[in-house]
């Protein structure tokens, strides 16, 4: 059971213990996919460069934004956020991205195999939360539309 804290929650204890556990791991990997998506935009090289920079900075920021939506949801039921590096490290299910200069097309495949098994993860979360609070299920409804519209977008690259 999560610890009770100043934050009273519309849960029940039950409900908001399953629902933070599916936001606490929907933040870590939407953290982590930032960190990742930054990592290859330092590092990417190739003919497509510049093209493929522009794209991570957009799958950086709704990264970002994601994460920040959901922290706020899982204050919101009256679970603390933890997005700390070493939570993040712990937890994260966000394939490994190898350090050092990447080709375009290597940087391409990779975010490919990152949203393929975020979507997959985040998939399992919304039939999780259809159980326990609709209104987070709403919420990871959402960021799995745009991250499956990211995704199709780095396949359609990737072709």
């Amino acid at each position: 059971m999560a610890e009770k804290g100043p934050i009273t929650s519309p849960l029940g204890d039950a409900e908001r213990d399953m629902t933070a556990k599916s936001l606490q791991g929907t933040l870590v990997d939407l953290v982590d996919l930032h960190l990742v998506a930054k990592q290859a935009h330092w590092n990417v090289v190739g003919s497509d460069f510049r093209s493929v920079h522009l794209q991570l900075d957009e799958l950086v920021r709704n990264a970002r934004e994601f994460a920040d939506s959901v922290a706020e949801r899982a204050a919101a039921i009256g679970a603390s956020p933890d997005a700390r590096a070493g939570t993040v490290s712990e937890s994260s299910g966000v394939p490994e991205f190898e350090s050092g200069w990447r080709r375009d097309s290597d940087v391409i495949a990779a975010m490919v195999e990152v949203l393929d098994e975020l979507i997959k993860r985040l998939r399992a979360r919304i039939d999780e939360t259809d159980k326990t609070d609709r209104v987070t299920q709403d919420l990871l409804i959402s960021v799995a539309a745009k991250l499956e519209e990211a995704h199709w977008m780095w396949q359609a690259k990737a072709s």
